[in-house]
């Protein structure tokens, strides 16, 4: 994962390929998806791929024995493969429990920036079905395959995630050169020919994901800084060193992989323009509703990748985020970082299933759903049903404390009330009854629902 993209930018353009366009509509309303970083980084439990870079970034910085020397912790790195062995790998415990949890797509990484690839390409050794590999030898050695897999059986939605620069391609960083930074570390123009041959290796590699592997609904391609020269922002600090652009030809890119999957989502981060169909702010919720597709992707822990005892957000924390990515019309993409065995940690577990839990009594005002107006108002959320015929109000728990009790009212937005309003408590029987003065309107809770427990939010459906 860069660790780069702190906004949506704003260059949208929409699809015109109807396919597209209706793929699109149904990934708008799933709202809840899983993004998975693993890789042999696992074993050192270090943020993934960024530590052989040679930039002096937080998010670059070498650990243990190797790290005095450069030369010395790449070879080190990339030795790893050797070791990588994830024995307690199953793709249908992880589908069950991200389906338990109400999501209803997946992102895998299938390649991430230092070329180690998961699933069993023809292109490079350098990859998870190696004999360099351990794990080669298992039966699930092809990763990528049985997650696609395992999740499709489930009725995911199916995303590739496939980094753009190969920090181990000859053609990307020359060993003739030592890498300089993230970009291509030789002159493009002077060595035509190379980088040629490294846009014939990513086409190859994303048309054996794309013709291999299954139905793919979604081509979601990091690593923005490889991008035409056209496309690079004088606004955009970290875009002024990209080298005479790193154009890997998206238009056949994506043409291609139309071809093997009609209809295909292709996510083009931060590059913005026709081959980004949604966009994809990192680690923030926008303020306010976006008026174009977007997904916030988002670490369950710290780190995207698997580090011991990381720090897990709480399930009221994780919920309240969905809840308001949703009402700003996002979708949610949640990552969880496999362990060097091939498992999440309990914690993992123990989130989606409370996430669960919540939404199957609360899922149909997530699902879906729209933005209304006010959006947000102090601990209260909006949205409504697709169709409008129905409003929600999420109250929400102290962001401390995850209980939550019925008050005696709840103020609404008194837009949202007309004479034949009908309103209901998720998941608790019996009507509440509405009460407007002057345009102020609120919710007058039953006296026997009064201080019923519930915990995260509680949600209140407004009909009529």
């Amino acid at each position: 994962m860069a660790v780069l993209f702190s906004h949506a930018q704003n260059n949208y353009v929409k699809p015109t390929d109807s396919l597209v366009l209706k793929k699109l509509g149904m990934w708008q309303d799933i709202k809840f998806g899983l993004l998975m970083h693993w890789g042999t980084y696992s074993q050192w439990g270090i943020v993934e791929s960024w530590s052989i870079c040679p930039e002096d970034e937080g998010w670059t910085q070498r650990r243990g024995p190797y790290a005095k020397n450069y030369f010395e912790y790449v070879k080190a790195y990339e030795n790893l493969q050797t070791t990588f062995n994830p024995t307690k790998f199953d793709a249908a415990k992880w589908a069950e429990a991200a389906n338990d949890a109400g999501m209803k797509y997946v992102v895998f990484t299938t390649k991430h920036h230092d070329g180690f690839c998961m699933f069993d390409t023809k292109q490079t050794d350098y990859k998870i079905t190696s004999a360099k590999t351990p794990f080669s030898t298992d039966p699930r050695s092809n990763v990528t395959k049985e997650v696609f897999d395992a999740f499709r059986k489930k009725g995911f939605m199916i995303g590739a995630y496939f980094s753009k620069p190969d920090w181990h391609s000859e053609n990307f960083w020359w060993p003739y050169f030592p890498p300089k930074d993230r970009n291509v570390n030789y002159d493009l123009k002077k060595y035509p020919e190379r980088w040629n041959a490294f846009k014939q290796y990513t086409y190859d590699q994303i048309e054996e994901l794309m013709a291999g592997y299954g139905k793919v609904d979604i081509l979601w391609l990091d690593g923005g800084w490889v991008r035409p020269a056209s496309s690079i922002s004088k606004s955009v600090d970290w875009e002024q060193g990209i080298p005479n652009g790193q154009d890997v030809d998206m238009k056949k890119i994506a043409a291609m992989a139309r071809q093997h999957q009609p209809g295909l989502l292709v996510v083009d981060r931060s590059v913005g323009g026709e081959f980004e169909n949604y966009q994809t702010p990192e680690q923030t919720v926008p303020g306010k509703p976006l008026d174009y597709p977007w997904e916030t992707c988002l670490t369950m822990g710290n780190s995207w990748s698997y580090v011991p005892n990381d720090t897990y957000k709480s399930t009221n924390q994780l919920i309240h985020l969905l809840v308001k990515i949703v009402s700003r019309g996002g979708n949610f993409l949640l990552n969880v970082g496999p362990s060097p065995e091939g498992d999440w940690s309990d914690t993992a577990y123990s989130r989606l299933k409370e996430i669960g839990v919540w939404m199957k009594v609360n899922g149909e005002a997530i699902y879906n759903s729209r933005p209304i107006a006010p959006y947000e108002k102090d601990n209260i959320v909006y949205t409504q049903s697709k169709d409008g015929n129905a409003k929600y109000v999420f109250v929400l728990a102290d962001d401390k404390n995850e209980n939550i009790l019925l008050p005696a009212s709840i103020p609404v937005d008194a837009s949202l009330i007309t004479q034949k309003t009908k309103v209901a408590i998720l998941g608790i029987k019996g009507e509440c009854k509405i009460l407007n003065n002057n345009g102020k309107a609120e919710i007058i809770i039953p006296k026997q629902l009064q201080g019923s427990a519930g915990k995260y939010a509680f949600v209140i459906k407004i009909t009529g």
